[in-house]
């Protein structure tokens, strides 16, 4: 995605495997920045599976059954509960250990060791409460479809609480937007440098997922069916914009569906989805151009 902004301070890094942009009306301290990074050095101790120290892999390997739930535990899980609901099963989050045997691994070796097998049902290995987080067998956790999403909103929280005025944070193209407006091109799954439509968002937060960003081998990408364990073959790409980066970003997953129109519906949500063959669909709200 391409953003036009108006805001005068610009910051970039490396965090979490991908690159990330925060701008503001005016630049952030030493000590501003250094807040956001530990909100993002804990939120990625805690959920990456890339990770040898983080609270995922100590569950995935069974150091560990049950531990103390993260701040992040109940949004992100009950939301997950919502999005299993509406995709008939296909947004899991235990789909860690599935997208491992296509070569997603940890160490990101990008070599499959096995045909695709479906993620265990999730809501018979994992409970959440009273401050605990616990699985009933070892397995791996995967907060992909949503986490980013959340990890965004967690940043955008930090640094309003730091600065005042416009605020764009870029989680490489999940969007959190607060003050003004800012113009947002879809870029095309297939072709970076052309755009498939333009949108303005303002006070929301706008994500996109798409097959050509972490895409391995023949027909192998990030985005699985958790009932097949095989990646979603409908669709191309997604965006979808919500009030939270998390909302948005689950969207963006569900959305690879069937049942993600439906749940942005009942959230109220625009959205736009290329299909694998070209095709362009979007929701009777979407108030942005498709070209």
């Amino acid at each position: 995605m391409t953003a036009a902004t108006t805001t005068d301070s610009v910051w970039t890094f490396e965090a979490i495997g991908t690159a990330w942009t925060i701008e503001t009306a005016r630049p952030l301290s030493a000590a501003d920045r250094r807040a956001v990074a530990h909100v993002v050095d804990g939120f990625d101790r805690e959920w990456s599976r890339f990770r040898e120290d983080s609270l995922v892999s100590a569950l995935a390997d069974g150091r560990v059954a049950s531990a103390e739930a993260p701040e992040d535990t109940d949004a992100m899980l009950a939301l997950y509960d919502e999005l299993d609901v509406a995709t008939h099963g296909a947004v899991n989050p235990l789909v860690g250990d599935s997208l491992a045997r296509l070569g997603y691994d940890a160490r990101l070796t990008l070599a499959p060791w096995g045909a695709p097998q479906p993620a265990p049902d999730w809501r018979d290995v994992v409970t959440w409460g009273s401050g605990i987080l616990s699985l009933s067998h070892p397995a791996t956790l995967d907060v992909g479809a949503l986490g980013k999403g959340r990890l965004v909103d967690r940043v955008l929280e930090t640094v309003r609480a730091a600065v005042d005025g416009d605020v764009v944070v870029d989680g490489s193209g999940d969007l959190a937007i607060r003050g003004a407006p800012v113009r947002i091109g879809l870029e095309h799954p297939y072709d970076p440098t052309r755009a498939i439509g333009l949108v303005e968002v303002r006070d929301a937060a706008l994500c996109a997922s798409a097959i050509t960003r972490r895409a391995w081998g023949e027909g192998l990408h990030h985005v699985l069916d958790a009932r097949t364990g095989a990646p979603a073959q409908a669709y191309a790409a997604t965006w979808a914009i919500a009030d939270t980066a998390m909302r948005a970003d689950a969207l963006a997953t569900a959305l690879f569906f069937d049942g993600g129109p439906h749940l942005a519906a009942a959230w109220d949500a625009p959205w736009v989805r290329m299909s694998t063959d070209g095709r362009v669909e979007w929701s009777p709200g979407f108030e942005g151009e498709i070209f």
